[in-house]
């Protein structure tokens, strides 16, 4: 062999010592770096450092909603749950897992969801509408009640598709279950103020002849109940007031053409709070006199009896009163005058 040669046979065969010792030693440390993270892991894992979840897919069928679960379930519908179908189709899986406890009392569920009520109704209406692959992803957590609750809570506190009446009766719920009615101590484990907490119960209390005089109980948010809530006291107003909602219900479910939007039910609601009021002062004819007020305090129903057994009936052009609140106004009078 040449010189030459032979010295680019050494030089390689140096290369190739060289290449096995490093690759030896990396992998040396490769193995060590590996067991090092495991061990460094599992030591976390121990001291509370690092919390493990489970997450399962598995079949919606087996999964039922939680007793106390804030969300409406009945409600859900194709429309309600249209954007999460649509992104669930788009992404083809479920990307957020819902969080859910183990079931241990019926052997009909292996789970019940504390918070993924539209996640679970909209994978299973894709399952029965020609996705039926589609698995329900989950995460596994062991909690008490009062913890599923809070979790819950803050979870879909910020969602705007959750409507206030189903967050206002959940916290009423609550409100006995947990914490023994104490306000302020829900409204601290909870982290909020007891005012705006006690907007929440209020709706939540609302009488049920009044919650029947609207469309939906969805429809009602903790303004409307801010705005309710004096036309019920005293006890002579509610008792009015209950009544017009209840002549409003039969009338939307009698086809009849009542309003539907929360502000002009209230609207209704609030010019039959008060009976009619006399002026005080008779007009110069010296007939009786009868003024009733729509909600901005102005005359919009004048009621005048000009003589024995003949009542005449003025509606001021300019009140600004709706027909709604009109309809109302005149009602009412017929029911005191009318024989």
């Amino acid at each position: 062999m040449s010189s030459k040669n032979r010295a680019f046979a050494e030089g390689l065969a140096g290369a190739v010592e060289v290449s096995s010792a490093d690759v030896s030693t990396r992998a040396s440390r490769l193995g060590t770096g590996l067991l090092s993270g495991r061990s460094n892991r599992l030591a976390e894992l121990a001291a509370g450092a690092l919390v493990s979840r489970t997450h399962e897919l598995v079949d919606p069928a087996r999964c039922r909603m939680w007793i106390g679960h804030n969300r409406d379930y009945a409600a859900l519908s194709e429309e309600r749950c249209r954007d999460l179908i649509e992104s669930l189709k788009a992404q083809g899986k479920q990307e957020v897992p819902a969080l859910v406890r183990r079931v241990r009392d019926d052997p009909n569920y292996d789970f019940e969801v504390v918070c993924g009520a539209r996640r679970h109704w909209s994978v299973s209406w894709l399952r029965a509408h020609n996705y039926p692959d589609f698995r329900f992803l989950i995460e596994v957590r062991e909690l008490t009640d009062e913890e599923a609750f809070r979790l819950s809570d803050l979870e879909n506190r910020a969602r705007e598709d959750i409507s206030d009446f189903e967050r206002a009766r959940d916290y009423l719920r609550a409100l006995d279950q947990y914490y023994d009615g104490r306000q302020n101590l829900m409204a601290d484990r909870i982290n909020v103020t007891t005012s705006w907490l006690s907007r929440y119960l209020d709706l939540a209390r609302l009488p049920a002849e009044i919650m029947a005089a609207f469309v939906s109980m969805h429809d009602l948010g903790i303004r409307h109940a801010t705005q309710i809530k004096p036309l019920l006291k005293p006890e002579e107003r509610k008792r009015r007031v209950l009544s017009e909602a209840g002549r409003i219900a039969a009338a939307r479910a009698a086809g009849e053409a009542v309003p539907n939007a929360p502000a002009d039910v209230i609207r209704l609601l609030a010019a039959t709070a008060d009976a009619p009021k006399k002026t005080g002062s008779p007009r110069r004819s010296g007939h009786d006199l009868t003024v009733v007020n729509n909600v901005a305090g102005k005359p919009m129903v004048v009621l005048e009896r000009v003589r024995r057994g003949k009542l005449k009936l003025t509606l001021p052009l300019r009140s600004g009163a709706d027909r709604a609140e009109l309809d109302a106004a005149v009602a009412t009078l017929l029911d005191e005058h009318w024989q």
